[in-house]
């Protein structure tokens, strides 16, 4: 069973930096698809980054030129570097994985991680 772990969200200052990372534990022999969804109060979860296995990107226009998403696949594990953080950028940061491939037979899991809170104020 995969299981995904976050860390590093915090307390950080307008115009500080963060950097989250998401490690995906268990057997696993490849992931398509590792992204970083965030949700604010009273808002809907919405995408911030995503990035497949061949190294393409995509990034919600609010975070475009301000944060950055990668990955290393020996790690199975993906980051995500904030600058110039905002008030606006508070939420409960989650990661996602689409389709980590986990045995020989191409059986693929999905999931979610628990989330991490991501506060920005001074």
């Amino acid at each position: 069973q995969v299981q995904l772990v976050e860390s590093g969200g915090g307390l950080v200052q307008p115009g500080g930096s963060l950097r989250l990372s998401c490690v995906a534990s268990g057997t696993i022999f490849s992931i398509y698809e590792m992204a970083w969804h965030r949700q604010a109060p009273g808002k809907q979860r919405e995408l911030v980054a995503i990035m497949t296995d061949d190294g393409s990107t995509n990034y919600a226009d609010s975070v475009k030129g301000r944060f950055t998403i990668s990955r290393d696949n020996a790690k199975n594990t993906v980051y995500l570097q904030m600058d110039n953080l905002k008030p606006e950028d508070t939420a409960v940061y989650y990661c996602e994985v689409d389709r980590a491939r986990f045995d020989w037979e191409g059986s693929t899991w999905s999931g979610w991680g628990q989330g991490t809170q991501v506060t920005v104020s001074s």
